[in-house]
This record gives structure tokens, sequence and C-alpha cells, in this order.
């Protein structure tokens, strides 16, 4: 994760599970935004999960010899150097293409606060 730029850091929520992400798109976000989290069933991927509501859509990326890419029945395998390139493609429109859901707005973790009492986030203007 240190390699990724500033967005992945940014929207990358570590080892949060699946209801707690769609309780953060839910409660902080819009159509669109998404974050990255660790995958809870394939070691070493990632879920890029996208709120487009009333579903939070969840897509695992996951590491090649040739880079990473989007583990979808429906997307043609395509190949980046980063997490952050993938990202960017699907970003600027091109997921709409291949059946990925819109992803416009990042989550931005530096706006949230963990309450590790109450097993909660609030949101922190910056």
């Amino acid at each position: 994760m240190e390699r990724e730029g500033m967005l992945v850091r940014s929207i990358y929520f570590g080892r949060i599970g699946r209801e707690a992400t769609e309780r953060l798109l839910e409660r902080f976000g819009h159509d669109g935004s998404f974050l990255l989290r660790d995958s809870e069933t394939v070691q070493g991927a990632y879920c890029l999960c996208v709120r487009k509501a009333p579903f939070v859509h969840t897509y695992r990326l996951v590491r090649s010899t040739e880079g990473w890419f989007l583990q979808d029945p429906g997307v043609r395998m395509q190949s980046f150097g980063t997490l952050e390139r993938l990202i960017e493609n699907y970003r600027r429109g091109s997921g709409s293409e291949v059946g990925v859901a819109p992803l416009t707005e990042p989550l931005d973790k530096r706006h949230l606060q963990y309450n590790s009492f109450g097993q909660e986030f609030s949101y922190m203007e910056m």
C-alpha cells in the first residue's frame, strides 16, 4: 500500500468487514461513493466497494503477474501496474461501459474518525 498514490491511501480502510463498509457508505456516502478494503476471503486481494442505492456493489481486485485487475466474470480482464491506475481507469467512465457502478466520489478516511468504544465512525470536517 505504501507504493500507491494518495487516492488509494486516502480510501483504504484496511480490515473492515462487509457490514461496516455498507454502514459507512450508507451513512457518509452518496451514489458513486467508493472505498477500498481488504478482502475477507482472498488473502492479498482488496475489495472496491461502491454505493449505488439501494445497494453497495463490491468488486474484488486481485494481483497477477501482469498487475492488478478487477475480478468479475462480466468484465474483460485488464491489468494495471498499481491499484491507483486501476481505480482511475474505472473512474474515468470506462467502468460504466463494462458494468461497473460509477466511481464518482472517494470516501476519504481522513474525514472520518473511528470511535472504538461504540464501534462507529463519525464525520470530521477538514
